[in-house]
């Protein structure tokens, strides 16, 4: 019996590129990335509050960092990742509260979650930049 479960030929490595991942699950994977990277970026974020009420020296040097457009693109893309961890959170929310569990609805969700949260982004990035 043993010699049959070694014979079995097992998959030596998980082709990423080859799975084909429904938009529901493309969105619960973006949903988490969105989370960490929020969680991950919080100190910067900190650290831009403290510069920008600390004093009038404090907030020119914030109006410095954010005046780089390396870092104007990394707050575009932190704001895209609040949004859409903010959408995909109410999503969540009502699927928990059995609203929209069936396959169609699921996708039509995914699919606006994903419109609204980009669409959102543009929308408050054109204001701020």
């Amino acid at each position: 019996m043993s010699e049959a479960i070694a014979r079995k030929q097992r998959p030596k490595f998980l082709a990423l590129h080859e799975i084909r991942l429904p938009l529901p699950g493309f969105v619960s994977i973006l949903h988490r990335v969105s989370g960490a990277g929020l969680f991950l970026m919080l100190p910067f974020l900190l650290y831009l509050l403290d510069r920008s009420l600390g004093s009038p020296e404090s907030f020119a040097t914030y109006k410095s960092v954010v005046g780089n457009p390396l870092v104007k693109l990394l707050l575009l893309g932190l704001l895209w990742a609040y949004m859409h961890h903010f959408c995909a959170g109410i999503r969540f929310l009502l699927l928990d509260l059995h609203k929209g569990i069936d396959l169609q609805s699921a996708r039509n969700s995914s699919r606006i979650v994903l419109v609204v949260s980009i669409a959102l982004t543009v929308i408050i990035g054109v204001k701020l930049w």
